[in-house]
C-alpha cells in the first residue's frame, strides 16, 4: 500500500471506547490509548469514553446517556476499541447501529459470527476455506453426555487446544498433552463461556495477515480490501500464549515470514477471502499455521489488539502504512460505509 497517498486531509471529532464488561478489559485500554494518540497525532479530537466493569459508558468520569438516532456525543465516527463478549459480539455494534453514528469495524453480523469461533469455523468449511480440525462443544451437553463428549473431542489425537468460544487475547486457553487433561481443560474453558471449541494441533509456521479495507476512490478492479504481507510469529515460549502477545519480548513478529513465495500469496489470497465471506468492514487479522505449500486458517479477528506490541499494526506499518494513517483510515473507511447504508 506505499504507493498510496495519505487519506488524511480534515479533522474528525472520534469518540475511541475503551474498557467493556468483558476479561479483556485491559488489554482494550491500552488499545485505546495507543489508538488515541495516533488519531491525535492526525490532528484529529478524541472523546475518551470508558465502559467500566460494570457496563457503564462514561466521560471524564460523568455517566452518559445516549438517544436512538442521535448519535455519540456529535462524533463524526465511533472508534470501538473494543475486545471480547460486550463490545467485538456485535452487541455494541447495534447500538451504534440504533445511534446511527459510523464506526470502525465489523457490523452486527460479522462481529457476531468471528467471536464465535465455533461459528466462524463452520461457516469456513461451508466456504471451502482449509482450517485447523475443531470440535465444539456446549456445556450443557457436556454435562448431559460427558463421556460422549470427550469421546468426540478425542477424535482430533493428541495435543489440542482447548478454548473458551467467545474470548480473544489466548484468555482461557489450555493445550493438552495426555488424556486425562480434557476433561479439567474443558470444564476450565466452560468457566468462561458456555460453549468451548478443542481444536487439533497444527503443526508448521504461525503466520499472520492483516486486512484493510480499501476506500472507493482508490478500488482497483473492484477490490474491496487490501492484504498485507505475511508476518511469522517467532515465540520465546512453547506457544502463542496471553504473556506472549503482551509482554515485550514474548513474541518476535518476523518481515517477512519464512515461507515460500507462492505459500505467501496463498495466504494473502485466503485472507481476504475470509474477510468477504463473513461480511468483514475496515479491519481484521487472519491468523494462519502454514507448513510447506498446506496453509491453514486459524482465527479471523474482527478487532485485533491495537496495543504497543499488536501485531497488526505492525504488519500493516510493513506493508505501507504507518500507525497514524492506519488509524485515520479506518475511522473515514466507517464514514465511507456509514453514507452507503444510509
Amino acid at each position: 500500500m506505499s504507493q498510496r497517498t495519505s487519506t488524511i486531509a480534515d479533522t474528525l471529532t472520534v469518540a475511541v471506547l475503551a474498557g467493556g464488561r468483558s476479561s479483556e478489559h485491559e488489554v482494550s485500554l491500552s488499545s485505546a490509548a495507543a489508538v488515541a494518540t495516533g488519531l491525535q497525532a492526525c490532528g484529529h479530537e478524541v472523546l475518551a469514553v470508558q465502559i467500566g466493569r460494570d457496563g457503564v459508558w462514561r466521560l471524564d468520569g460523568e455517566r452518559l446517556s445516549v438517544t436512538p438516532g442521535e448519535g455519540l456525543l456529535g462524533a463524526d465516527v465511533v472508534f470501538p476499541a473494543l475486545h471480547g463478549p460486550f463490545g467485538e459480539d456485535g452487541t455494541v455494534q447495534g447500538l451504534l447501529e440504533t445511534l446511527d453514528v459510523p464506526y470502525v469495524g465489523a457490523g452486527v453480523a460479522a462481529s457476531a459470527v468471528c467471536l464465535d469461533k465455533v461459528l466462524f469455523k463452520q461457516l469456513m468449511s461451508a466456504a471451502g476455506v482449509p482450517q485447523v480440525d475443531f470440535v465444539g462443544l456446549r456445556a450443557e451437553r457436556y454435562a448431559r453426555s460427558r463421556a460422549q463428549a470427550l469421546a468426540e473431542a478425542a477424535r482430533l489425537g493428541l495435543p489440542v487446544f482447548v478454548k473458551p468460544a467467545h474470548l480473544g487475547s489466548s484468555m482461557g486457553i489450555v493445550k493438552v498433552s495426555a488424556a486425562e487433561q480434557l476433561a479439567p481443560a474443558l470444564e476450565e474453558a466452560f468457566g468462561h463461556d458456555s460453549l468451548a471449541i478443542v481444536e487439533a494441533m497444527a503443526h508448521g509456521t504461525e503466520v499472520e495477515c492483516g486486512v484493510l479495507g480499501v476506500l472507493r476512490g482508490e478500488r482497483a478492479a473492484g477490490a474491496q480490501a487490501f492484504a498485507s504481507q505475511p508476518g511469522e510469529i517467532v515465540l520465546a515460549g512453547e506457544w502463542y500464549d496471553f504473556a506472549a502477545k503482551y509482554t515485550a519480548g514474548g513474541m518476535e513478529l518476523r518481515m517477512p515470514a519464512r515461507i515460500s513465495a507462492s505459500a505467501a500469496e496463498r495466504v494473502r489470497s485466503l485472507a481476504l477471502q475470509a474477510f468477504v465471506a463473513v461480511g468483514c468492514e475496515g479491519l481484521a487479522r487472519v491468523d494462519f499455521f502454514v507448513a510447506g505449500e498446506r496453509v491453514l486458517v486459524n482465527e479471523l479477528n474482527t478487532m485485533p489488539g491495537f496495543t504497543p506490541t499488536s501485531v497488526y499494526a505492525k504488519l500493516m506499518a510493513a506493508s505501507g502504512t504507518p500507525y497514524p494513517e492506519l488509524v485515520d483510515r479506518l475511522c473515514r473507511l466507517a464514514r465511507e460505509r456509514h453514507r452507503r447504508l444510509t
